[in-house]
């Protein structure tokens, strides 16, 4: 019978201190030394390179200063309001915005640069190459624009290391090399990844290995 997992509190908030920068240095930089109103931000790369993290980020920053941000993505609900207590927005998913959320970005660009409001957003392409409407694309270019690089093989381990020896989990090399060469290296799919082998190996009362990781991986239909 297996044994129920135990909740170990959540997982660490995303937040500069937490992102490895390394070739994204410049970018984390530049959102860490933003001082509004300054001209909007654009970042763009693909899965895995911290996006999303890094708005989390800024977003996390501002609250606590006592400021308060709005956030959009492509899932957001219409309409995009703008409120004017805002010091900071952020747009994410910008290149899979559909047409009435173009508008809405489009309009949130117009509040805040007239209420001197600090924008930032990003997406898996650079703002010449975003499938928007051309107003919206020119704004999402107006500013500094940065290219963030995926970690590399050596980086995604030094991070999943960390975050495992966080949680008090061995992972052996075997189990490391095993998930970098045949799983995904988001590391938003690697912590995700994390939390449900903590789980199924408490359940499991086994410790962490290659084929407990094969034997949950069958479990979920993703056998490798």
């Amino acid at each position: 019978m297996r044994q129920l997992p135990l909740a170990f509190g959540p997982r660490p908030p995303q937040t500069f201190e937490s992102y490895l920068a390394r070739a994204n240095a410049p970018a984390v930089a530049h959102l860490q030394s933003l001082q509004p109103p300054s001209p909007p931000v654009y970042l763009w790369g693909p899965a895995g390179s911290g996006k999303t993290h890094l708005l989390h980020a800024l977003t996390l920053a501002a609250q606590e200063r006592g400021e308060r941000a709005g956030w959009f993505n492509a899932a957001s609900p219409l309409p995009f309001e703008f409120d004017d207590t805002w010091s900071l927005i952020v747009i994410d998913e910008a290149d899979a915005l559909d047409a009435a959320r173009q508008h809405g970005a489009f309009t949130l660009f117009i509040e805040a640069m007239s209420h001197g409001v600090q924008l930032v957003a990003a997406g898996r392409l650079p703002p010449v190459d975003l499938p928007v409407r051309d107003d919206l694309r020119t704004r999402l270019g107006w500013g500094p624009v940065f290219g963030l690089q995926p970690l590399t093989e050596a980086e995604a381990r030094a991070a999943l290391r960390r975050e495992a020896d966080r949680r008090g989990i061995f992972l052996s090399d075997e189990v490391m090399d095993y998930v970098l060469s045949r799983l995904s290296r988001d590391m938003k799919d690697l912590m995700g990844l994390l939390d449900r082998l903590d789980d199924f190996a408490l359940a499991e009362q086994r410790q962490v290995t290659v084929p407990l990781l094969k034997l949950m991986l069958a479990e979920e239909g993703q056998g490798a």
